[in-house]
């Protein structure tokens, strides 16, 4: 194999007036060892793998538990107070959007803070991020109550009012009579907010031991196929879903959620045949929610360099909301819907509900996948930007815990979230520590302020919710810039969008990494594929369709082709190449055997006629260069197909007297042309470290090969 890596560097060159042009040598590349065989390999990872020393479970804890690193070595004085402070904050702004996304999740509002305060605790010891806030994400919590939702009608608990009254009246009651003892019977009379939370739990579970899996398998590579532009579009199309499965509680209607394909479109049909059915009292309590929350945001936005912390606006609505349904008495007088009783405290834990694992295994896939791409885009992000390293693998088993034991509290999907991680990192976060300063702030309010929210409005959280969707919704804004910078990222972003809003959440993430992928196929199957010419005092070769008053040495045609060549795009590295030459070798073969064939006719009916000069010249006649150099700087990467595309290139050129020489192989494609037998012996002098020292060669060559014909 060693005389395969005999690359020219310039080739020997005869003797005569063209040895003027420089001694020419060549370039011996001794290759490296082979690496040893797979099973040894396997045995060596075997070995470190199962090896047990002080030391390595020492590391092992450590990096398990990543709090038993950082909190030992806690600057006190300098971090506590800015820590404090951004804990206390984000606190502050999650109790009110834990409630209101409960109702996204298809949830009561109290599991929203069970769900907040156990993520906060846990990334606490997990996490590796210090300024990522885990907790309610308002993509996910729609994704989680789509399938609540699904199972809930499946369950039979979408019956008529009555018969729906009827049961929840009996669940009530049994489950406060009947001894510990029995749970058979409670569980069977589990209400319509029970079930929810189960089927919330169970999916969270699943969820979670899918993304502990991808860490621990180390498969953190899947969020590759995730692109940024993919992952905005698909945000902002679930904004839009989002807005739609809220608008109800803004009119105060009652209609059921739609779930499944083209939920958006017959979510709208439903409000706008029932919107004679508003209920005034939400209606304007919605307008006056927004006249303040929209403002008031953008106030904070604007002034957010000059203020300490942002204002908690959300808490103060949600407060005199609640001041105003109680004293108003709206619930009573106006027939509005409001949170109802929330109580203190936690409910014992429950395991999962295994039997509803096959219902919800699959609809947990794109929850994990959405979960842990955005916490560990997050953290690093952010990472980057204070200067310090995250861990991608353990940022899995994380957000995977943070899912896996609050499932067992009554809990639902987590993950990080950009809009409240900005609030903590502007806040004075340092550490982890802040977010167990916001679990003790939820803490505070599940024991104690909690049952306040009694009369809260469902259309003020309703409020908050779409307000929070300001910033996904304002990607419309960047999308010429967008454009003007890659339009490939802008039609994955519509496609990806207008596929989870019109289809699916889950279909339309599907659609967007599909669409993705394809892109990235069609751009390797028609790639620019231009000529090159001389850059003049230099031995660089650029485009000569990209730049002026470039060079072409005669007789030789350099033709760049910049993508890998494989089975999708060899009929377009063939056919550009044609193209571009002006020279179709078969057509030339071609054409000259049927010149011959006429000549041979000819002389059968008359040996010298001009007809047969004629027919003589057409066959001799020139093509133009005597030389293609293949620049492969660009072609990462080589198929069988994409070998046999290049010796039938050879092979045909040469049979009209034309050399095709290869400039710039990169290791990986010397390697395939090696193991496809693509050069036969004494024919390894086609490959060159550079364009120019091809150009040098085939100048050579000619010139020899003039100088022979003369003599």
């Amino acid at each position: 194999m060693a005389e395969f890596n005999n690359i020219h560097s310039v080739t020997e060159m005869p003797e005569g007036d063209d040895a003027k042009r420089g001694f020419h040598h060549r370039m011996f590349l001794e290759p490296q060892e082979e690496k040893r065989s797979m099973k040894a390999l396997v045995v060596k990872q075997a070995k470190k793998t199962c090896s047990c020393t002080p030391a390595k479970v020492k590391d092992c804890v450590f990096s398990f538990f990543p709090v038993l690193q950082w909190l030992p070595k806690y600057k006190l004085r300098e971090y506590l107070l800015g820590d404090l402070m951004s804990g206390v904050i984000v606190g502050v702004l999650l109790v009110p959007q834990s409630i209101a996304y409960s109702l996204l999740a298809g949830q009561e509002p109290i599991y929203g803070l069970y769900t907040s305060f156990f993520a906060s605790i846990i990334y606490f010891i997990f996490g590796t991020s210090r300024h990522i806030s885990v907790g309610i994400f308002g993509v996910i919590c729609l994704m989680v109550g789509q399938v609540v939702d699904r199972e809930i009608q499946r369950a039979g608990y979408d019956l008529e009012p009555a018969a729906l009254s009827v049961l929840t009246d009996t669940a009530a009651y049994v489950n406060t009579t009947i001894s510990p003892g029995n749970r058979t019977s409670q569980k069977l009379l589990c209400d319509k907010s029970c079930y929810a939370i189960t089927v919330g739990a169970t999916m969270t579970f699943i969820a979670g031991v899918y993304q502990v899996a991808m860490g621990f398998f180390q498969v953190g590579f899947v969020s590759v196929y995730l692109s940024d532009s993919l992952l905005s579009g698909f945000v902002t199309g679930a904004s839009f879903t989002i807005l739609t499965s809220q608008a109800k509680y803004l009119l105060g209607l009652d209609i059921p959620r739609s779930s499944g394909i083209g939920s958006l479109i017959v979510t709208w049909i439903n409000i706008f045949r029932n919107i004679h059915k508003s209920n005034i009292c939400d209606v304007i309590t919605s307008f006056l929610c927004f006249l303040v929350l929209i403002p008031a945001k953008e106030l904070n936005e604007h002034f957010k360099s000059r203020l300490k912390a942002p204002v908690p606006v959300e808490l103060v609505v949600i407060v005199a909301a609640t001041l105003a349904s109680h004293f108003g008495k709206l619930r009573e007088t106006y027939g509005s819907s409001v949170a109802g009783h929330i109580p203190t405290g936690f409910l014992p834990p429950h395991p999962p509900d295994w039997d509803l694992v096959p219902n919800v295994a699959l609809d947990a896939i794109p929850i994990a996948i959405i979960g842990f791409a955005i916490t560990v885009s997050l953290s690093e992000m952010f990472a980057k930007k204070h200067g310090y390293s995250v861990k991608a693998n353990q940022e899995m088993y994380a957000i995977g815990f943070c899912n896996i034991i609050p499932s067992f509290f009554h809990c639902f999907t987590t993950s990080a979230a950009l809009a409240k991680t900005l609030v903590k990192e502007s806040t004075g976060c340092r550490t982890q520590v802040s977010g167990l300063v916001t679990s003790l702030v939820i803490l505070l309010v599940l024991l104690v302020i909690a049952p306040l929210f009694y009369s809260l409005q469902k259309c003020v959280l309703a409020v908050i919710t779409i307000v929070n969707l300001r910033g996904a919704l304002r990607k419309f804004k960047d999308l010429p810039k967008m454009w003007h910078l890659s339009r490939v990222d802008t039609v994955i972003w519509l496609v990806t969008m207008a596929a989870s809003a019109l289809i699916s959440t889950e279909i339309g993430l599907l659609v967007g990494v599909c669409f993705s992928m394809l892109c990235v196929i069609f751009r390797t199957q028609r790639p620019e594929a231009p000529l090159l010419g001389w850059v003049a005092e230099s031995e660089t070769y650029e485009s000569l369709s990209a730049y002026k008053n470039l060079q072409t040495k005669p007789g030789i045609v350099v033709f760049r082709f910049e993508a890998p060549l494989y089975y999708i795009n060899k009929e377009c590295f063939k056919s550009t190449l044609y193209k571009q030459t002006g020279v179709n070798p078969v057509w030339v073969k071609a054409a000259k055997k049927k010149a011959a064939k006429r000549m041979l006719r000819e002389k059968e009916v008359d040996s010298g006629g001009n007809q047969t000069s004629i027919s003589l010249d057409f066959v001799s006649e020139p093509l133009g260069f005597h030389t293609i150099v293949i620049d492969c700087c660009a072609v990462q990467f080589l198929d069988t197909a994409g070998i046999r595309t290049l010796r039938e290139v050879c092979k045909d050129y040469k049979e009209i007297d034309v050399q095709v020489l290869l400039a710039q192989c990169n290791s990986s494609v010397r390697s395939s042309l090696i193991r496809g037998e693509f050069f036969k012996e004494g024919e390894d002098h086609l490959l060159f470290h550079s364009v120019h020292q091809a150009v040098d060669f085939a100048l050579g060559t000619e010139g020899h090969s003039g100088t022979s014909a003369s003599k």
